[in-house]
């Protein structure tokens, strides 16, 4: 089958027009999208898609945003759990698991950092053991966003300690609802608490919920990786222009509610790019030589990273490979981050440290103080990134590694 723009916009304007309905139930909608193919057209025709290439989506999107149709469910990690399941995964975890994902009737949490091997993820110690039919994991899991009401996690555990780190680990799909998980929510500096430990005491997980082979989960955590920082880098989405009225659209602002609150501060810890001209303008600093300087150069940045983003969706759309424009832009989003709070430190004064209803912008400005710190060590810190793109991008030879043998002879932190 040859897709064409002409043939795409057609068939979903047809589709949607023949069954597009506001005042549907949210559920019954999304299982109506799956099994149409239109709600992930670029996956497999036998998973819920079209075989359609990249280029194209953006056609299908613009018809879904011209009679503002609901989506499948994206908020969270679902998208990153669903494309790792549905490139690693066997026919019967696909079948289990990526329906419900993309409907919302199951919420996902990602178990990968722990307390002493954070930015090192092959360095994870959480252990998982085989007894007969199941295996049984024990150990720690720290910053996992959601885990206090997810239904499945995607658990990067030890399985072999006698091989280097990168060769021991497996991937598995935890259910989060079991005794023996224990979730404590972790209070941050700015006030949120977004994030969990995660504590696994004999935990079980069914030998058919392993993902790909045993030993493989390095490969399968670069999967998941690689779309966590594509979305960290992608462009604002399709917004609505207007609140519209009807059913379902009441569902997905329930369920958006919930979902979204553990990102509510996200914004501030990229710095808020978008108040600084208001904000200098406010605070009357414009005409302050220093403000015009920094205050360019954030805009200069903020345009560049724009552009990278760019380039790397028109990669995509032609069907490319990732390239190393996911690590540069989760890079340059830091840097942007930290010059976009050094604006509004500048143009706010001593009161960038207050809160509460009398502080500049009710406190918003001293949550954004509080938050930049977090954006250049999720998703992979700024030193990783940087590794990344000095040995994959300019050919520097790799940093002298201690920890090449078995896992088990490696000190630990």
């Amino acid at each position: 089958m040859q897709w064409t723009e002409a043939r795409v916009r057609q068939e979903v304007r047809t589709w949607l027009g023949e069954n597009w309905d506001p005042n549907a139930r949210l559920i019954e909608w999304r299982n109506k999208l799956m099994d149409s193919g239109w709600g992930m057209p670029a996956w497999p025709t036998h998973w819920f898609g079209k075989d359609m290439p990249d280029g194209l989506i953006p056609t299908v999107q613009e018809e879904f945003a011209r009679v503002n149709a609901v989506g499948v469910a994206r908020t969270g990690i679902r998208l990153w759990a669903a494309e790792t399941l549905l490139a690693h995964g066997n026919d019967e975890q696909r079948e289990r698991f990526l329906r419900k994902i993309l409907t919302g009737e199951e919420i996902w949490c990602q178990l990968f950092s722990e307390p002493g091997s954070g930015s090192d993820l092959a360095g994870v110690t959480t252990r998982a053991e085989r007894k007969g039919q199941e295996w049984i994991v024990n150990g720690q899991k720290v910053w996992t966003t959601s885990a206090h009401h997810a239904d499945y996690g995607l658990l990067l555990a030890r399985t072999n300690w006698d091989v280097p780190k990168h060769q021991g680990m497996t991937y598995f799909v935890v259910d989060m609802k079991q005794e023996g998980v224990e979730v404590r929510p972790l209070k941050q500096m700015n006030g949120h608490a977004s994030f969990n430990q995660v504590f696994f005491t004999d935990a079980r997980i069914p030998l058919n919920n392993r993902i790909d082979e045993e030993g493989n989960g390095w490969r399968v955590a670069m999967t998941t990786l690689m779309h966590e920082r594509r979305a960290a880098n992608a462009l604002a989405g399709q917004s609505r222009s207007k609140t519209p009225e009807g059913t379902i659209y009441e569902e997905e602002r329930c369920e958006n509610t919930v979902l979204s609150e553990p990102y509510t501060w996200y914004p501030q810890r990229a710095g808020r790019v978008d108040l600084a001209i208001d904000r200098a303008a406010a605070t009357k600093t414009l005409d302050n030589p220093v403000v015009r300087q920094e205050l360019a150069q954030l805009l200069m940045m903020s345009q560049c990273s724009e552009w990278t983003a760019l380039r790397a969706r028109a990669a995509r759309e032609k069907g490319q490979p990732q390239g190393p424009e996911g690590s540069l832009g989760k890079l340059a989003n830091s840097y942007i981050a930290r010059q976009a709070l050094r604006v509004h430190t500048i143009t706010t004064g001593l009161g960038s440290m207050l809160e509460g209803e009398d502080a500049p912008m009710e406190g918003l400005i001293a949550e954004i103080l509080l938050s930049v710190p977090a954006i250049s060590i999720a998703g992979g810190t700024d030193e990783i990134q940087k590794n990344i793109i000095a040995e994959r991008v300019l050919g520097m030879e790799k940093e002298p590694r201690l920890d090449g043998g078995p896992f088990r002879e490696v000190r630990k932190n």
